[in-house]
């Protein structure tokens, strides 16, 4: 069963916590005129989530899927949630939409987007960013949601284990650990590091977030520029060329 909250007005976190893998995944509705569902959960998960979904709105009614880029716990389950909800449309970037998405869920074709660009669900409106190769994929991008702040940054503050849905702390050296964890690890390398990943980092940084609803961890609440700007160190110290040259 999947653990519901309410993040900010009409935004709710859906999670499901796997302790095989010491993993929570994490869902964001948002409820309003066109309601909006923030990755889908791999296959698996869909059962699950479509249970969750359909505790706050009619999921026949979802309107649109958002997700940063093409993997399962994005939005593996797009074509479940295009079975069951007609109108189901997918808004990622517009790399992801013709390099992948429209081939995988043919249904309804993606609404891709370009950088900057806007549209509303109704009393909330949101922004893309896009943010090639971070966390990782060529399409990567992120939503912003204007009237409460909220950015849905996918894997980006990603904590492992079983933590509180919602805080106001810090979560840095969670994801330091994290990261540490994964290097050492078969995932080795999961987020790359490129030249470009300090400055995608620190663009969604200057969006001043007052939220940040990571997919995996607790979502935090607070000076959403500060944390990403000090995630955004931290991500270099931890991965950047000076480390790589270190461990080397």
């Amino acid at each position: 069963m999947a653990s519901i909250i309410e993040i900010a007005p009409d935004i709710f976190r859906i999670n499901t916590f796997i302790s095989e893998i010491n993993l929570g995944f994490s869902q964001f509705l948002v409820r309003d005129d066109e309601p909006l569902l923030f990755h889908t959960g791999m296959r698996g998960l869909f059962p699950v989530v479509h249970e969750a979904v359909g505790k706050l709105i009619d999921p026949a009614k979802l309107r649109w899927v958002g997700f940063s880029h093409f993997e399962a716990d994005e939005c593996g389950s797009l074509n479940e949630w295009q079975a069951v909800a007609p109108s189901a449309t997918a808004v990622c970037s517009f790399v992801g939409k013709v390099v992948s998405v429209d081939d995988f869920a043919p249904k309804n074709p993606a609404k891709g987007m370009m950088d900057g660009e806007t549209f509303s669900t109704g009393q909330k409106r949101f922004r893309f960013v896009s943010t090639p190769h971070v966390p990782h994929c060529w399409e990567a991008g992120m939503l912003f949601e204007e009237t409460t702040g909220t950015l849905f940054c996918t894997d980006l503050l990603h904590q492992n284990g079983d933590v509180e849905p919602k805080t106001t702390a810090s979560v840095i050296d969670r994801a330091r650990e994290t990261f540490i964890q994964f290097q050492q690890s078969p995932l080795a390398n999961y987020f790359p590091y490129t030249a470009n990943t300090d400055r995608e980092i620190k663009r969604l940084a200057a969006l001043r977030p007052n939220l940040c609803a990571t997919m995996h961890g607790s979502v935090y609440e607070g000076n959403g520029e500060r944390e990403l700007i000090e995630y955004a160190e931290m991500v270099m110290e931890v991965l950047g060329p000076e480390a790589s040259v270190a461990a080397g």
